[in-house]
């Protein structure tokens, strides 16, 4: 009779439960909030790829030397500097500026603008997915 009663206390006897909770749910936590800080890092890298494109769409529609024959547009090597040193992130990522493609439509003349970002991700304990990203702009510049 008196182990049937020590078990029913025990087995009414809650204390330590949270703590045995919280062992399990702090690991799920942390590598959440892990992901959302390399997502973090994804998202500010693309801030900066759209920064870069944009100074390297400026920079390609300026009229170099301007002249009465009409303007020397930015040749593609001093475009991909420009993009090159506008481009920023955080975090472990590559950033890849490939080299502007010129082109024309008609009587127009553009450039195709394009920067890759590719970031290896973990989930701490075990290696998580590569993700990549390419942002492109086209750029309509002025005539020759």
């Amino acid at each position: 009779m008196k182990r049937f009663a020590r078990r029913l206390r025990l087995a009414g006897n809650e204390r330590g439960a949270a703590a045995v909770e919280m062992a399990f749910a702090i690991p799920v936590f942390i590598m959440m909030i892990w992901a959302f800080v390399q997502f973090a890092q994804m998202f500010r890298a693309l801030a900066g790829i759209q920064q870069a494109l944009g100074q390297g769409a400026r920079y390609a529609t300026l009229c170099l030397n301007p002249s009465v024959a009409g303007c020397n547009p930015p040749s593609p090597s001093q475009i991909q500097t420009k993009i090159t040193d506008s481009v920023y992130g955080i975090g472990p990522g590559t950033f890849t500026v490939a080299s502007p493609v010129q082109g024309s439509s008609g009587t127009g003349s553009y450039y195709d603008l394009s920067v890759s970002y590719s970031q290896p991700t973990s989930l701490l304990l075990l290696p998580g997915p590569t993700l990549s990203v390419t942002r492109s702009k086209r750029v309509w510049v002025a005539g020759t």
